[in-house]
């Protein structure tokens, strides 16, 4: 019987499903904040830094055709292998970055959503571990969310979406979204910065490029598809939140302001609507960012990058436990330990480290790839300069976030230089070994 292959329509699902995510839900909030009425722009600006560094990943997917994805980039475009696990462990922590948000989302939504005003902080923490916790139970016994349920959930929240959207379009003031730059230009890049999270997401579908039908065709056609059709639901979404909420309160609901949004148009049906949204939306990427990101782990300590223990599995069934394990007690700790801008702004800056690594790769490779290189280095400048932009952001404002995350970034490297160390040393007993 002839194997399944993955069509088009799934693979736009599947880089939609990803970018549209938990993240919409919870940074909107964040990046009206900062950017004020111009926060569409500031999700299109992200946009363009996606498709650029798509092209990137679409012409390396097609080359090197690796269930690796961005791992095996790095690891093919630079000679020092430090530097390309450095990459991998910092894709690792990138998508613990994002179960953090998502976790992080589906408290604050379920906690709202109680209507109960006391013990609020401390419902949140309890439902964000709740989740994870379930997350990991389901992931240890080996239950699959079976892929038509997972499509049903990406239809439904963007059903969701498009209907808050074109309803809110007939209700937005505009005092609320005029004069366009409110707040500047300077907070409109931060803005942009600090909520690129929400596009991380569409760099999944080449990991499914052995799996594709057509994949010439259909893997640069997929990923561009599913980001533009990100773009205009993040544009539409947004527009709408700023039209229909006044700064004060967005600054008051800014973990579920697009909850907020909804209520003007349709009461509190769309509040309860969006949260459930939320919800199905966060608990689904759960599911899937854990699933692959213990695999990943697992994949990266059996090429010696990560510490063996990572790649332990389960007897009977191959499922990396450890690894699983290991990942949602990370995840827990930093769910718990941080707040809403911290763990944005710690994803967002990961995964556009990665981006910057990836567009690299590409100009490193482009003979290689057969690549226009004017869209790898446009991609690398602004990756580059959002990264600058949200650091020296994150240096003004927070010294004691920006200490932290500096802490982390360090921590990593130092672990893949301890690592590197056993590895070396690994190679020099076996050589001895073969000497004797």
């Amino acid at each position: 019987m002839k194997e399944a292959r993955l069509d088009l329509k799934e693979l736009i699902a599947m880089g939609v499903g990803g970018m549209v995510g938990g993240g919409i839900f919870s940074v909107l909030g964040l990046s009206v904040g900062l950017a004020g009425h111009a926060a569409p722009i500031a999700f299109l600006i992200g946009g363009i830094i996606a498709i650029l560094t798509g092209y990137s990943y679409s012409k390396l997917g097609l080359t090197f055709r690796s269930d690796g994805g961005s791992f095996t980039y790095m690891e093919k475009s630079v000679k020092n292998k430090n530097l390309a696990a450095i990459g991998g462990w910092l894709l690792l922590v990138g998508y613990i970055g994002t179960l953090a948000l998502y976790s992080y989302t589906f408290g604050v939504y379920g906690t709202a959503m109680t209507g109960n005003n006391n013990y609020t902080v401390e419902l949140q923490h309890f439902l964000s571990s709740f989740i994870i916790l379930l997350f990991l139970g389901i992931n240890l016994y080996g239950i699959k969310t079976a892929s038509h349920t997972e499509v049903i959930i990406v239809v439904a929240k963007l059903i969701i979406l498009l209907l808050f959207s074109v309803m809110g379009l007939f209700f937005v003031k505009e005092s609320y979204v005029l004069p366009v730059f409110n707040k500047g230009a300077s907070n409109l890049f931060v803005g942009a910065a600090l909520i690129f999270v929400a596009y991380e997401g569409f760099e999944l579908i080449p990991n499914s490029v052995n799996e594709m039908k057509s994949p010439e065709k259909n893997l640069p056609r997929s990923i561009m598809i599913s980001i533009i059709i990100t773009i205009a639901i993040y544009l539409l979404v947004s527009f709408v939140a700023v039209g229909n909420l006044t700064p004060d309160k967005i600054a008051k609901y800014k973990e579920y302001a697009l909850a907020e949004a909804a209520k003007p148009f349709l009461g509190k049906a769309g509040f309860i609507l969006i949260g459930i949204g939320a919800i199905l939306s966060t608990a689904s990427a759960i599911n899937a960012t854990l699933f692959g990101t213990a695999r990943l782990g697992m994949v990266m300590a059996q090429e010696e990058t990560l510490p063996k223990i990572f790649s332990f599995k389960e007897r009977t069934k191959n499922i990396p436990w450890v690894s699983l394990t290991i990942i949602s007690l990370l995840t827990l700790i930093l769910v718990n330990t941080a707040d809403l801008t911290l763990i944005s702004s710690f994803a967002s800056l990961t995964f556009l480290l990665i981006f910057i690594f990836i567009n690299f790769s590409a100009i490193k490779l482009y003979k290689q790839i057969g690549i226009k290189l004017s869209y790898p280095i446009i991609g690398l400048f602004l990756s580059g300069l959002s990264w600058v932009i949200l650091v020296v952001y994150l240096w003004n404002e927070n010294k004691n976030e920006f200490i932290w995350l500096g802490s982390f970034y360090l921590a990593v490297v130092v672990s893949e230089l301890l690592c590197s160390e056993r590895r070396v040393l690994n190679i020099f007993r076996k050589n001895v070994n073969k000497e004797n």
